[in-house]
Formats: structure tokens, sequence, C-alpha cells
């Protein structure tokens, strides 16, 4: 007997096989086989002319959907039907949330199976799991289908509705949706928040205090009974202290006057306090949850952090990605709990085994957390992942063996000092026991790093003590406007609210970058001007669509559909049809917007008018100079300028630019060129030259960040076009040093050609047209270090290798210590302790590790050619089989029958109005 097994990709049919008794064959489906149609071309000539066709949605007959196979499935369907002529029966194995059980019934609605027909769900690819779900196959599940079309027409007739009204009357090519616009006025409204900031000031005092020669530091917390300001006393709206707020606000003059008072005082401990606390580790991780932590600690996008985890869970590393549950099945929990103790001991298992309930509402997707698959846990290190795989699977691991182990323990330490009429608070933290922080720490990439920021130490002190004050320094603070999303505070917010689903923040967050309705800046999100624009369209004539709590009730009774508790029909009807509907909104009040209301952006306080092009954002203004007709001045907004930021300042000097030309610094010393200062899409620059038909491209350099161009004379301007400098040659290597600026900011490098380059970026304090030979040669001999990562501190330093005379030291891992020496990390023998391992031993340890290494190295080498050969072998065999089933096939004259389409010129309008994300 042979069975069809067909699952969505070839990594997991290559995965799946491996799993599969003799006589089961895997084919992949490459996704969906049917959607509706993105183009008038897929369109079939019998319904054309209908009123509904560019919908895809008939919407005149109960909303039935028109299902085609793209052009770029019909090889796949007709590869799966030859395949499915050999089967005795057919399983579908696609994904277990509503997405895949609506391609398995797509695929059975094409393939109209006559044999046996299952549905096999597994949430992880592993032997055990595969076996269990082969054991226990189901039918498809109806009504998740219908939730899923649901959903999908919903989409459609939202983006296809509201879209062509947007290209009307604000610009080509843009896109509503029924999540991603809301998403986009979430990030508006927190623009205009930052627009309408007023930045307040205030100042206080830091003291540096020595208690029996330990230094530690208090900072002013009351003066004369009453407390001193703090950021949160000041009204965002007013810059001013917030009404009702008893506080003492301090300027410079009075805190250096403080200052004066204070240094000849006598300091003395008023109060101590400690309070003992005892954090908890966060539950394993959702869809939503690894998102943000990824987002956060490795920096991948929700995009790519999704693509990652999917090709992990593909290739049977982890559980399945998609899923809002935090529960864990009895495997992983043992697993995990084996895990903790092998690694770090019995102290640091939890007294009892964790399980975790889950709080979302709407939870219903696969039925576990996301967690390393199988019983047992492949640590990173011998799972031979790789760069971000490997990141991303280390995340996931940590989380979850650190859901199983103890509470930290940690004490806080709050002293009061007094000193006349001032008090001064110094806070430490003890770290008592470190617990899951040992393995794990939330929002921090290295567990151990982490355990020294978070201890703050203070000297051993009581109430009357007297420290002596070293250092009393008046510092000056200014509020900060509200922080931008950035993509894991969006994806918190989408989801507390309860609008769309986890598993789509990730194509909702791609689709509003890449409709330009935001612009990521250093791992934010900022809004552009087009998404100021489309958001007042949309929230004057149709709040409801943008409204948050609207949103979220939409997307529960989504759920309550794939319940039956709620019907999809009526639903839709009231949503879309009727006076009262979306098509009816659209139809009434299309006629009520203006374009040039629609395509203009008010910003507060801004004298100038900012517009909606074809080619952008411009700021207008009349330029009505005395004596001349009045004119009408049109200019370009460059990309970096945010619309919180947008200035009358920096408007006149876009329009200055446009009107009189770009500013003349003078001209370069060497050649008389000119030298001009301006401001272009990507912000200011300064260039050399005028633009002429023989020099089309003159040399021009960005301004470092931080510069203002206000700033920039003729002298800065000729240094940033010598770019990059020569400082002189390395005494070591006699090769060349250089400092210049780059795409991560100004950098000296030390270039031995062929040897390669070795870059060092240069620390704030360093200028790029003023460094050193001796600077740069400082800064190379610095160990290269990886971009926000502390650099651990040794538990033991042994001294150098007898060789190289590199240093060989002993650091704490999350597993242990172990010993380090250049790339080579090696772990203490059992039953070794720190303090009794000695140079020469440390020095034999290590030689036995890097042989070790050498000769894994030789044996996967080996293994890859024997495995290239095999599959040469198989290739061919499996050509030779795929010939004669195919003149099998012409014998017997069996053919797939093909559904005729009419062609017609595709029509790029219904293409652009695919903007539905979620």
């Amino acid at each position: 007997m042979s069975t069809l097994v067909i699952v969505e990709s070839p990594t997991k049919a290559k995965t799946i096989r491996n799993y599969l008794p003799k006589g089961y064959r895997v084919e992949a489906s490459m996704g969906h086989v049917r959607d509706l149609p993105k183009s008038a071309s897929e369109i079939p000539a019998s319904v054309k002319g209908e009123k509904w066709a560019q919908l895809g949605v008939n919407v005149e007959a109960d909303f039935e959907p028109l299902y085609l196979v793209p052009k770029d499935k019909k090889k796949v369907v007709k590869a799966l039907k030859d395949a499915l002529k050999d089967a005795d029966e057919l399983v579908l194995a696609t994904d277990e949330d509503r997405e895949g059980e609506s391609i398995s019934w797509h695929l059975l609605q094409l393939l109209k199976p006559k044999v046996p027909t299952k549905r096999m769900v597994f949430h992880e690819i592993t032997e055990d799991a595969i076996q269990a779900a082969l054991d226990s196959c189901r039918d498809i599940d109806d009504q998740l289908v219908r939730a899923q079309e649901t959903r999908r027409i919903l989409d459609r007739l939202v983006g296809y509705t509201l879209s062509p009204l947007l290209w009307k009357k604000i610009a080509w090519g843009l896109s509503a949706g029924r999540v991603q616009s809301v998403a986009v006025k979430l990030l508006v409204a927190r623009e205009r928040d930052r627009r309408a900031f007023k930045q307040g000031s205030y100042w206080d005092l830091k003291a540096t205090l020595e208690q029996s020669k330990n230094a530690f530091e208090a900072k002013l917390v009351s003066l004369g009974g009453t407390r001193v300001a703090t950021g949160s006393d000041f009204d965002e709206n007013t810059g001013q202290i917030a009404a009702g707020r008893n506080v003492v606000l301090l300027d410079e003059t009075q805190a250096q006057a403080l200052k004066q008072r204070l240094e000849a005082s006598v300091w003395s401990v008023s109060n101590l306090e400690e309070r003992p606390s005892s954090p908890k580790p966060a539950p394993p991780f959702t869809t939503s949850t690894l998102q943000q932590e990824a987002n956060r600690k490795l920096r991948l996008s929700a995009r790519d952090t999704m693509r990652t985890a999917q090709s992990l869970y593909e290739k049977g590393f982890i559980t399945y990605m998609r899923t809002d549950s935090v529960n864990l099945s009895q495997q992983a929990i043992d697993a995990a709990r084996t895990c903790v103790e092998q690694k770090y001991g019995k102290e640091y298992l939890s007294p009892k085994p964790r399980q975790y309930a889950t709080k979302s509402k709407g939870a219903q997707e696969a039925h576990e957390a996301i967690r390393p698959a199988g019983s047992t846990f492949r640590t990173p290190q011998e799972t031979g992942l790789k760069d971000r795989e490997k990141s991303l699977y280390d995340l996931i691991w940590k989380r979850t063996v650190a859901c199983q182990m103890a509470n930290a323990r940690q004490t806080h330490i709050t002293v009061s000092i007094e000193v006349d009429d001032a008090v001064f608070k110094a806070t430490g933290k003890r770290i008592d026991f470190p617990g899951f922080f040992r393995a794990y720490v939330e929002g921090s990439d290295d567990p151990n790093a982490a355990l020294e920021d978070r201890e703050v130490t203070l000297p051993q002190l009581k109430v009357g003590d007297t420290p002596s004050c070293t250092e009393l320094e008046p510092i000056g603070h200014e509020t900060k406007p509200p922080a931008r999303y950035t993509e894991a505070t969006l994806v918190k917010t989408l989801e507390k609210e309860g609008i769309g689903r986890p598993s789509t923040y990730a194509s909702v967050i791609g689709t509003i970058i890449d409709r330009g309705y935001v612009h990521p800046l250093n791992n934010s999100l900022m809004p552009t001007f087009t998404a100021f624009a489309v958001t007042d369209l949309l929230d004057k004539h149709f709040p409801d669509l943008v409204d948050v709590k609207f949103t979220a009730r939409m997307e529960r009774t989504l759920d309550e559909i794939s319940t039956g508790e709620a019907d999809w029909l009526p639903y839709l009807k009231d949503f879309y049809s009727g006076d009262a509907g979306l098509s009816g909104q659209v139809e009434s009040r299309e006629s009520q917007i203006d374009p040039a209301e629609a395509r203009t952006v008010d910003l507060d306080d801004l004298s100038a008018k900012v517009r909606i092009g074809k080619y952008g954002p411009y700021i207008e203004a009349v330029n009505e100079e005395e004596g001349e007709e009045a004119e009408t001045v049109r200019a370009s907004i460059p990309l970096d300028v945010s619309p919180a930021d947008l200035s009358d300042e920096q408007v006149q000097v876009l329009l200055k630019q446009k009107t009189e030309g770009p500013e003349k610094l003078g001209l370069h010393p060497e050649n008389g060129e000119p030298i001009y200062a301006l401001i272009g899409p990507y912000g200011p620059y300064v260039r050399l030259g005028d633009k002429t038909e023989e020099n089309p491209k003159p040399k021009q350099v960005s301004l470092p960040k931080g510069v203002a161009r206000e700033s920039v004379d003729l002298e800065m301007a000729v240094g940033l076009l010598s770019l990059p400098r020569l400082l002189g040659m390395h005494p070591d290597t006699g090769a060349k040093i250089k400092a210049s600026l780059g795409r991560f900011g100004p950098y000296v490098v030390h270039d031995q050609g062929k040897e390669g380059k070795d870059y060092r970026s240069l620390k704030k304090e360093d200028d790029v047209l003023q460094v050193t030979l001796e600077r740069a040669l400082e800064l190379l001999a610095q160990p290269k270090r990886g971009r926000g990562r502390k650099a651990a501190k040794p538990l033991r330093e042994l001294g150098k290798h007898p060789e190289s005379e590199e240093p060989i030291n002993i650091y704490d891992g999350p597993y242990g210590p172990y010993i380090k020496y250049e790339k080579v990390n090696a772990s203490l023998p059992e039953g070794k302790k720190v303090e009794d391992i000695t140079l020469e031993e440390a020095v034999e340890i290590i030689a036995a590790k890097a042989s070790t290494k050498k000769k894994t190295t030789r044996k996967k080498s080996t293994a890859k050619k024997s495995t290239a050969k095999k599959s040469t072998t198989k290739k061919s065999t499996t050509k030779k089989s795929t010939t004669k089933r195919a003149s099998a096939a012409k014998k017997t004259g069996t053919t797939a029958t093909k559904k005729s389409t009419s062609r017609t010129k595709k029509s790029t309008s219904a293409k652009k109005a695919e903007s539905e994300a979620d």
C-alpha cells in the first residue's frame, strides 16, 4: 500500500520523510494552491463583465469567493495530481493552524481524491510526534476553514474597496488594510504626541561619597523637606511642572549655589532599608513574545524572525511557531528540567514543575508554546546551526529552560544621607541567588553580563555613619518626548489591544514598511508624511475602520466564527452591504473628499503646507517679497526629516535652497572649485563643484551624525571632501592606516591589502578630521567587540600561553566555568574547581580540545563528501523513474484536465489593491 503525504514546503517534506515508514511519499504544495484573483488577467472570461469580478468575491451571491489556481502553481497542482494516481491513500499534513487547515481544504477541493483521505496534524517534526500524528488522524475542521475564509474575504473587501479611493484622492499605489491601517494610526498618534511635546529642563546634584575607602554615588531627592523635581513631574504639553505637584524645581544657578553650600557640610546616613524580592522567570515563547524578544535582543524584524522560526520548525529543531499558547507538554517540562539539572545543578530547579496558563482570550492556534523540539533538548552548540538560526534557537532554548528554573533572589538597598536641609539617596542591588538569571534575562543577550549589570554594590553602611564627599556635581536634565514604537513595542500593543493575530504581525509590519507608511530608524518605526495623510482621511471619513476597539471587536467575532459561536454570512452582510456597510459608505463619501485637502498634512505650528505629491512629500509656501509678484514655491522634504521634527527653520532652509540655489561655503583652496552645503533626500551634505555635462556627479559627502548644516564652514567641508585621510603606516605591517566616514559613522581602518582590513569605530570624543596615527593605533590595539555586547570578565587569569604568549583565562559560562584560549573553549575537568587549575594543566586541556576539534572537522568534511555522492546517485535514480512514469502516461494518453482562462491585459490597479496583510 502506498500513501501520498502533502505538506507545504520542500524543507518540511525533506525532514518528515525521515520519520515515515516505507511506502510513504511526501510532496510539497508550496503553500496555498488556490487564492482569490490578484489581477484582471486571472479573472475567467465567464465572469469578467460582472461588477464584483475585480473583488474576487461575489457580494451578490452570499459572498462566494472566486478561487483560482495561480499561474505559478499550475505545475505544482499537476504534479500532485499525478502523484495521487499512484497512491492508495492521501494524508494532508499541512500546519495545524487555520491557514494550514485552509490549505488542506483547498487541496481536497482541487485533487478530488477517490482514495481514503486523512488530516494529520503535529506541532513538532520529530519521530515520536510524527508517529503519534499518524495514529490519530482526523477529518478537516470545517469551522476552522470557514473562519480563515471569512477573514480572507473580509480583508479583500476592505483592501479592494478602500485602496482605489486612496489612489484617487492621495497618491497611486497606496493601500488600506483591516489591521495595517490601525497599526499605522497608532504610529501616527505617537508621532503627533512627539510633535506636541514641549521640553522641560531641571537640575539636581550627584554626589560621589566614600566610606572605608569604597566609593559610591548618591542623588539629591529632597530639599527643605520638599521633593526635588524629576522628569515625571512635567506636563508634556506645556514643558512646565504639572498642576498640583509640590516639588522644588532647580535651575543651573540654584544648583551651583546649592553645591557651594553643601560641599563643606557633614554628610550623615539617616536611614537604611533592605527590601528582598524574588523575580520569576517569564513564560515560554508565543509568536508575539518571540517577535518582541528577537527584535530587542537580536535586532531581527518580525518578518525575519518568522522566516527563521519557520525554517527551524521545518528542520525539526523547534515546535510550531504560530501559537498564542504558553502551555508546555509534560514531555517538554521533563526535558527542560533535565537540562537545568545537568547544566546548572539541582539547586537551580524550581521546587515544582511550572505550568503556565494562557491569558489571551482568543488563543486557539497551536496548543503548545514555542520550544525546542523533542523529548530531550539539544543545546545550541549541539545543533550545528549557524548565524541567525543558531541565535534564534539559542533564545528559544534559554527561555524554555529558564521557565523551569528557581526564582532569583535579590535584595534592594536604599540608603538616605542627610546634609544640612538636603537629602540624598543611594541605591544598591545584591543578587543573593541568580536562579533563572543564570540562563536567561529578558531584554539582555548575555545572561552573565546582565547579572553584572543588575548588581549595584554599596559599601557596608549603618545609620550614623558619616561618609566623606569627594565630588559634588550639578547635573542638568531635559525631558524627552514619548518614544517611537519599535517593532517589539508595536507587536506588544497590537496583541494587548486584540488587533489582528500574532501570526500575521510580521506581514503587517512588512506591508506598512513596503508601502512607504513607515521609515525604519535606529530600530524604531517613524511614520512618514504619507502615513499622516492616509490616517487623516480614514479617521475623518471611515472612523470605525481605524478605531482600535472596533477592530478588536471584529477580531473577536472572527474568533467566534471559528468556534461556531457566530455566523459568518450575516456578519459579512452587515459589514459590507447596505447604506451603513463599507461599500455604501465609500460610494456616498467619495464625492465629499477633496483630493487637494486629502493630500495636505495638517501639522501644528507650521507656517508652510505639507502636501503628498507624485514623487513624495513636499512643502509649499507663498514667497511674497516686497515689490514682486507672489510666487508659490515647492521643495521636497528629505527622507530623514520626521513629521514630529519638521520646523519653520528647516522649511526656510529648504525653500531658500530651492529659490536661491545651494549655499556656497567658498572655493576649494587647491583647485578653486566651489563648495556647497545642501540638504538632499537623505539629509545634509557638502558638494565639490557644479553639476555639468562633463561632471554630472560631483563629489559629495554626508555630514557626520550630530553635525548641523549651519555649523559647517569651509575648513570642515574641505576636510570632509578629502576623506578618506591617510594617517600613516602601521609600525608592524607597514600597511596604510586611514580615517573615514561610513554607514555606521566615523572609523579608522588598517588596510593590509590581501590580508584584509581591520576596522575600529571612533569614539564620541574623536573627530574624524583630527584623529592622529597614535590614536588610531591605540584603537586598533583594542580587542574587537560585537555591537552592543559587553566583554565578559574572567573568573581567573592563569597567565600567557608558553608558545604564543596569548592569555589563558577561566570564564563563567551558562554551563559552568570554562577555559578560554584564542578561539578554543574547554570545560573544566570533572571534579576540578576554578582555583585548582594551574597554567600547565590549562595548556594540556586546551591542546586536547584543539585536537578533538580538528578530528571533528575532518570527519564532517568526509561525511559531506560521502553524502554528496549518495545524493548524486539518488538524483540519477529519481530521474530514471520519472522518465519511465512520463512515458507510461504518454502511452495511456493520460493528461491533466486544464481549465481554460481568458487572457487579458494585466491590471496593475487590481494588483496594487492586494493589501490585506491580515
